[in-house]
């Protein structure tokens, strides 16, 4: 039985996640309280269920805690259950609430009303034992499309495998808050500064040729595939799922898209990989 949990900041995307893997063919369920987790994927075990998604968030904070031991419980009968926790800014998350006008769901004290910033800090604190336990998506520059694809791709990936991601970014725009490693690339030639090439990615050959062109690049992808190299194996016999690796330049279109490329086809053979451009999917 295949079972992934989705958690994370209320307005991150969870619903978007959830409708995605219905669409892959996941019986979902939707806020469910914490003490039902295993006596649904028992009722579902007797209906000869393979593949099950379940969302839960801070609605139900007072038993939050007790999840971490429900998901080794269920690890330790022979299940496979894999954690996906959906961040975003918190700019991102007060633009997002007061575009749609909704309360957030911590709003409301016990003895006052909670500013927003107040309960989205709030929410983290509570949250935070979940997020460390799971892949994170930052979902602050992407588009629900795009986080359909990026949840169906990890989730088609080999349960029983690391699945290695590289991340492209723009450090104009902020650090990811999904990645696990961070390299910055802003010391390398910038192609920007080449007319006829500004308009172009680092998927387009002539920016790809421009780059390797460069000794300092070449050595960059070398240094970079070396420490990557040297900690998966470590990782994936710690149980992890998935690794973020980001590679940031200024504007997220040339040098870090490149290397994004150029590393994914590197680790293909050894493992499962996928590739994701932060500010060319936001488009």
């Amino acid at each position: 039985m295949d079972i992934i949990l989705i958690t994370g900041m209320s307005g991150s995307g969870k619903s978007v996640a959830l409708h995605a893997l219905e669409d892959a063919g996941f019986y979902c369920v939707d806020n469910l309280p914490p003490e039902l987790l295993q006596p649904l994927v028992a009722l579902e075990q007797e209906h000869h269920a393979h593949k099950l998604a379940i969302a839960m968030d801070v609605r139900s904070a007072t038993s939050l805690p007790q999840v971490p031991q429900h998901l080794a419980a269920l690890r330790e009968s022979g299940i496979t259950v894999r954690s996906l926790f959906l961040d975003a800014t918190t700019d991102t998350l007060v633009r997002r609430y007061s575009e749609t006008r909704r309360r957030h769901p911590l709003s409301q004290g016990a003895t006052q009303e909670r500013a927003l910033v107040q309960a989205i800090e709030l929410e983290r604190e509570l949250l935070a034992d979940l997020r460390d336990q799971a892949h994170v998506i930052d979902t602050s520059f992407i588009r629900a499309a795009q986080l359909q694809r990026h949840v169906k791709d990890l989730v088609s990936a080999p349960a029983s495998q690391l699945t290695l991601v590289f991340q492209s970014f723009a450090f104009k725009r902020g650090i990811p808050v999904d990645a696990d490693f961070v390299f910055d690339v802003r010391m390398l030639p910038n192609p920007h500064y080449e007319a006829e090439l500004r308009a172009l990615t680092g998927k387009d050959a002539p920016v790809a040729d421009y780059l390797a062109a460069h000794t300092q690049v070449q050595e960059m992808q070398q240094q970079i595939g070396e420490f990557v190299s040297r900690w998966l194996e470590p990782m994936a016999r710690d149980h992890r799922s998935y690794v973020t690796v980001a590679v940031g330049c200024t504007g997220g279109q040339h040098r870090s898209v490149f290397l994004v490329e150029q590393l994914a086809r590197q680790f293909a053979d050894q493992w499962v990989t996928l590739s994701r451009h932060r500010e060319l999917d936001s488009h």
